[in-house]
């Protein structure tokens, strides 16, 4: 069983910062892409930002400059540093992985809500 647990999120005022964090556990293959997603009310769950394990990012362009993704490959983590948050980043993050057979594993999600 393949558990990622996600921690940071809150509600923050426009121009603040989060740092959003995903740990992954259990059994599976090697992790190939780590990454997360935002599901706004009503809408579909989108890329926010991705990162291969040799550390190719690539970002939604509603972030680039602003949120920054990392992973640490020995501890299974990846990270999601977001500045200059505005309101329109309001929505629920989800940690995704895949492993190397392409299997991809979801967290639970954690809100982020940005307001003054």
């Amino acid at each position: 069983q393949v558990q990622l647990v996600e921690s940071g999120g809150g509600l923050v005022q426009p121009g603040g910062s989060l740092r959003l964090s995903c740990v992954v556990s259990g059994r599976f293959l090697s992790i190939r892409d780590m990454g997360w997603y935002s599901q706004a009310p009503g809408k579909q769950r989108v890329l926010v930002a991705r990162i291969t394990r040799d550390m190719i990012t690539n970002y939604a362009d509603s972030v680039k400059g602003r949120f920054t993704i990392s992973r640490d490959n020995a501890r299974n983590t990846v990270s999601l540093q977001m500045n200059s948050l505005k309101p329109e980043d309001t929505a629920v993050y989800y940690c995704n992985v895949e492993d190397s057979m392409s299997f991809n594993y979801w967290g639970q999600g954690t809100q982020v809500t940005v307001s003054s």
